[in-house]
């Protein structure tokens, strides 16, 4: 017979205690099967893609980027997952349009993007959160992508590399486990 907890989702009980929702991922990311390399490029596309301020786009543009690069769609999700989820929106977001107002001859306020936030927060279907960025303006957007685009390129890079040796020291490990069995 199985416990209830390992029935029922594991959300409520993680966000209470983080360092069982950093195991979960971590044992997630050691059973991934392939490549490390491919591994390794598809967390970097999803820590990207997981950054870069395109929420409503996020799992079709790794979807079609990972089949495209033919690296791990599914390291690709995980990452997206880790990196944007409702802990990280704000800040992501936040810094996206610091960077964008920064490069960009734009200048986007913060109170604009929380009304866009809310919306976005709320679960409307694809059609509407596309209607609610769409009302925000291109030069909204060009601040968010051009923004978002700078904040997430140190990190993919970083995590390109990080994870190449973190799947390179697990297939190590499984390789080792296998020859002394």
């Amino acid at each position: 017979m199985t416990k209830m907890s390992t029935v029922v989702p594991f959300w409520p009980e993680s966000i209470m205690n983080p360092k069982r929702l950093s195991r979960y991922y971590y044992l997630k990311f050691t059973r991934l099967q392939g490549d490390p390399n491919a591994l390794a490029k598809g967390t970097a596309i999803g820590i990207f893609l997981g950054i870069t301020p395109i929420i409503p786009l996020h799992t079709v543009l790794v979807l079609l980027v990972t089949f495209v690069t033919r690296t791990s769609t599914i390291a690709a999700m995980l990452a997206t997952i880790v990196v944007c989820n409702p802990l990280t929106y704000v800040a992501q977001y936040y810094f996206s349009i610091l960077i964008g107002n920064a490069i960009t001859p734009y200048n986007f306020n913060w109170e604009r993007m929380k009304n866009v936030l809310d919306i976005l927060l709320a679960k409307p279907g694809i059609s509407e959160s596309l209607h609610a960025l769409a009302g925000i303006g291109y030069e909204a957007i060009i601040v968010l992508v051009v923004g978002g685009t700078l904040l997430a390129l140190p990190f993919t890079i970083v995590s390109y590399f990080v994870s190449l040796r973190f799947f390179i020291r697990i297939r190590d490990k499984k390789r080792q486990k296998h020859i002394l069995e």
